[in-house]
């Protein structure tokens, strides 16, 4: 899981250096023209009124009804046409309602002053009224994104396995960014899961998802890192593990994720990655308690085979000797009988030995000590844990400490005979027993790499040694 790292689902210092996107997307249903023709029509209006009641109670109060236009105008249509309500109102108001009348020419230094008046606090009106619309609609995206958050992440810890986690998030992640969604590990890269189902990746793309499991940087259409593919990548990471690579396209070619989506994609692939890393957790741990339970029945079944053949093989040797006294069989069937009958003693005993519930003595290597018995590691007195194929390397490696073991036997051993040709399976968990194990991963010295052939395990203090 992220260690020492806090998901924050919706950073409050984003809503600001993003006010001017939410009213971008706030006002985009309504076309620009529109805009600006309501906000003329509201400014119409009031001055039609305003005509209706200068001649009565004066124009003192006429220029008050310029500003509910003005925050109208704000609200409906965003800071332009806010600025043409508040430039519109100021010049109506001169035009109809200072003298000389039908003219834009101001005689009175009074009403020239209140011209600039109106001009400013329609101004300061819509700016603050514009102001609060975006401030309202950032509450609204910060509400919509946590709930699409807290969706994702109540269906995923639903999931009971691995697969349900991949299927979850690709339907998840396609759904929120209105395309295609795939899920890409290894390495190699190779495909886990889709959304629809059926979805292929061409070879470029596969290459494309390899390079973000390398590097750990977003690539594809749309970034800035572009290369000839449909596909957007964005890595899932654990710390400074990339677990797999989330990809996203959109049946119009459009990038599938923008500049301002990035932030609510981010925290998705964080609920996936922490998802991941409990579902191999979970299956760590089952894999590890079959193991045990597995050593437990080898154990007594080899003690039960060595307490059931004893008694024969004592009969079968003590009827041996007493014929061999009596003299009453030929002498080289008898001591073919006992020659047999030690081999089998012995086998016995490496059986018993085998299956004994006693303790078996660590390895230790420099500040690595190795216990095959507990199937427990620790470095400089802390506990490593490691993951059953890392464990199962480092055990074998340690059985035959010393000697050079082939890539074939070590995955013949871990893997199983089927995959004795994936090399690239048993590279992945050797650098990850580096990484957890050497004091200088690059330059390990506790596994040593033998070129084209294998790899063993220092019998001394490790000193520092090639690479891979």
């Amino acid at each position: 899981m992220k260690e020492g790292r806090e998901i924050d689902p919706f950073p409050l210092d984003e809503v600001a250096g993003q006010a001017h996107l939410v009213e971008r997307h706030w006002t985009a249903g309504v076309p620009a023209l529109r805009r600006y023709f309501e906000a003329l029509l509201m400014v119409a209006a009031v001055t039609l009124l305003g005509l209706v009641i200068a001649p009565r109670w004066g124009t003192s109060a006429v220029d008050l009804l310029f500003l509910p236009a003005v925050i109208v105008a704000a609200i409906r249509g965003g800071r332009g046409a806010s600025l043409l309500a508040a430039a519109a109102s100021t010049l109506a108001y001169n035009f109809f309602f200072t003298a000389p009348r039908l003219s834009l020419r101001i005689d009175d230094p009074t009403e020239f002053a209140t011209v600039l008046v109106l001009f400013g606090v329609a101004l300061v009106t819509s700016q603050l009224a514009a102001s609060v619309r975006r401030e309202a609609e950032a509450a609204r995206a910060h509400a919509e994104r946590n709930a699409t958050i807290a969706g994702l992440a109540r269906r995923l810890l639903g999931c009971t396995s691995e697969e349900d986690v991949l299927a979850a998030s690709t339907v998840e992640l396609a759904k929120v960014f209105g395309g295609n969604a795939v899920l890409v590990g290894g390495p190699p890269a190779r495909l886990l899961g889709s959304s629809p189902p059926g979805v292929q990746l061409t070879p470029s793309d596969i290459a494309t998802a390899g390079l973000v499991l390398d590097t750990g940087q977003p690539a594809g259409r749309g970034l800035d890192r572009a290369l000839p593919v449909e596909w957007q990548f964005h890595p899932i990471r654990s710390g400074e593990t990339v677990l797999a690579v989330a990809g996203l396209a959109r049946d119009d070619g459009a990038p599938a994720v923008v500049a301002d989506q990035f932030a609510l994609l981010g925290s998705l692939l964080d609920q996936v990655a922490l998802a991941l890393e409990r579902s191999r957790l979970e299956r760590d741990a089952q894999e590890f308690a079959r193991t045990r339970e597995r050593d437990r029945v080898r154990s007594a079944l080899l003690a039960s085979i060595g307490d059931d053949l004893r008694p024969p093989l004592k009969a079968i040797t003590d009827a041996s000797r007493q014929l061999r006294r009596e003299g009453e069989a030929r002498r080289e069937l008898l001591s073919e009988i006992d020659a047999a009958g030690a081999k089998l003693d012995r086998y016995l005993t490496g059986l018993a030995d085998l299956g004994s519930d006693e303790p078996q003595r660590p390895v230790s290597i420099g500040d690595v000590t190795i216990d095959l018995f507990q199937r427990s590691v620790s470095r400089g007195g802390r506990a490593v844990r490691l993951t059953p194929k890392e464990f199962g390397i480092l055990a074998e490696l340690a059985k035959h400490r010393g000697r050079v073991l082939t890539h074939a036997h070590l995955l013949r051993a871990v893997w199983g005979p089927a995959q004795e040709k994936h090399t690239d399976y048993l590279r992945v968990a050797v650098r990850g027993l580096r990484q957890k194990l050497e004091a200088d991963p690059a330059h390990p010295a506790l596994i040593i790499n033998e070129p084209a052939v294998g790899y063993r395990l220092a019998s001394e203090t490790p000193a520092l040694a090639g690479t891979d």
